[in-house]
C-alpha cells in the first residue's frame, strides 16, 4: 500500500516469491527508509516499553477494513480471519481486548502511522512497497489459487493446465493476476473472461458463461459460502508457476516502525499457532482457512520483502 492506488485487495496477488531466496539480501529491508520515531511526534519508539504499555492498559487497537473473510463486523462482533489470530496473540501476550477501529483499506497505513492504532488487522499482503513505510509480522498465511466449477465438476478442471487442455471459458476479476497465471499456462486470451467482481464470477458460471472462475481459495470458499444454494463447488487449491517458480502471496500484521520488540513477540506466538496446523485451522477454519493457507517454515517475511 505505499499510496493510496496500490493500496487494495487485488495488490494482494501482484507479488511471487521462489522458496528458498537468499535471506541475507532482505534481512533490513522491512524497516528501510522509516525512522524509528513515535507516530505523529518524531520523538525515539521506546520499543522496550510498547508491549508493557499495551499490557498496562489491557487492550491494542486494530485497524480493520470490513472486507471478508478477512477482518470485519459480524453483528457487534470482530471477526475474520486476522482478528481472531490476533486475539489469540495478544491474550497471550497479556493483552486481553482489541479495541477496533474501522478505515478504507487504502487508509489502514495512513491511519497505523498517524497513531489511530496499534497494530493493521485485515489480512493485509506483505510487499516491498509496504515494507518501506512499515512493518510486517511472518506470514500468517499463504492464498493458493483455486477453480470454481459448477457442482460436480462435468468438466473435470482443476488448475490452469487443465483448463488450457480442454479449451475452457475461464472468468478472472479484472486487474487481477489470474490472467497472467492462465496465459503462462497455456489458455488463449480469447478463452479469458474479465468480471468486475466475484460474485459476477458466481452467476457467470451459473449461466453458462464460463466454465470456471479462477481466484484465491479463500476467496472462492467464502463466496460459496455466503451462495450456499448454488449449485457450485471449489475445486482444490493450487500453487501456478510461472517459467518454472510456484507463485505465492501472503498477509501478515502490520506495524509501525520501531515496534520490532512488539513485531518480535507477536511472531513468537504466531510461529506457535501456523507450526500447529490442526490449532490454526481450529481457529479459522471457520473463515475458510484450511491447512493448504498455512505459510510453510521456509517463507520468510524478509523474502517477501525484498521480491
Amino acid at each position: 500500500m505505499p499510496s493510496p492506488a496500490p493500496l487494495d485487495r487485488r495488490g494482494f496477488l501482484t507479488r511471487s516469491v521462489r522458496l528458498g531466496a537468499a535471506l541475507s539480501v532482505a534481512s533490513g529491508l522491512a524497516v528501510t527508509g522509516c525512522s524509528r520515531t513515535q507516530a505523529g511526534t518524531g520523538a525515539p519508539e521506546d520499543d522496550g516499553e510498547l508491549l508493557a504499555r499495551l499490557r498496562e492498559r489491557g487492550f491494542v487497537r486494530v485497524g480493520f477494513a470490513g472486507e471478508a473473510p478477512y477482518g470485519f463486523r459480524d453483528g457487534d462482533e470482530l471477526a475474520g480471519e486476522a482478528p481472531t489470530l490476533h486475539r489469540e496473540i495478544f491474550k497471550a501476550l497479556g493483552v486481553p481486548e482489541l479495541r477496533p477501529t474501522l478505515t478504507e483499506f487504502g487508509t489502514l497505513i495512513p491511519g497505523l502511522l498517524a497513531d489511530r492504532f496499534d497494530v493493521v488487522s485485515a489480512g493485509m499482503s506483505i510487499t516491498p512497497e509496504r515494507c518501506a513505510k512499515v512493518i510486517f509480522s511472518e506470514p500468517e498465511f499463504v492464498s493458493p489459487t483455486a477453480l470454481m466449477v459448477r457442482k460436480g465438476n462435468p468438466e473435470g478442471l482443476t488448475d490452469f493446465a487443465s483448463c488450457a487442455a480442454k479449451g475452457a471459458t475461464l472468468g478472472v476479476l479484472s486487474a487481477a493476476v489470474e490472467a497472467a497465471y492462465a496465459k503462462a499456462a497455456g489458455v488463449s486470451d480469447g478463452a479469458v473472461k474479465s468480471l468486475a467482481k466475484q460474485q459476477d464470477g458466481l452467476d457467470a458460471l451459473l449461466a453458462d458463461r464460463i466454465d470456471a472462475f479462477a481466484l484465491t481459495g479463500i476467496s472462492l470458499r467464502w463466496l460459496a459460502r455466503t451462495n450456499r444454494r448454488a449449485a457450485v463447488e471449489v475445486a482444490a487449491p493450487f500453487f501456478p508457476e510461472i517459467d518454472g517458480v510456484r507463485q505465492f502471496s501472503a498477509g501478515g500484521a502490520v506495524f509501525r516502525p520501531g515496534a520490532d520488540g512488539l513485531r518480535d513477540a507477536f511472531d513468537r506466538e504466531l510461529a506457535k499457532i501456523t507450526g500447529a496446523p490442526d490449532r490454526y485451522v481450529g481457529l479459522i477454519g471457520r473463515y475458510g482457512f484450511t491447512e493448504r493457507e498455512v505459510p510453510p517454515r521456509s517463507l520468510r517475511t524478509a523474502d517477501l520483502c525484498a521480491a
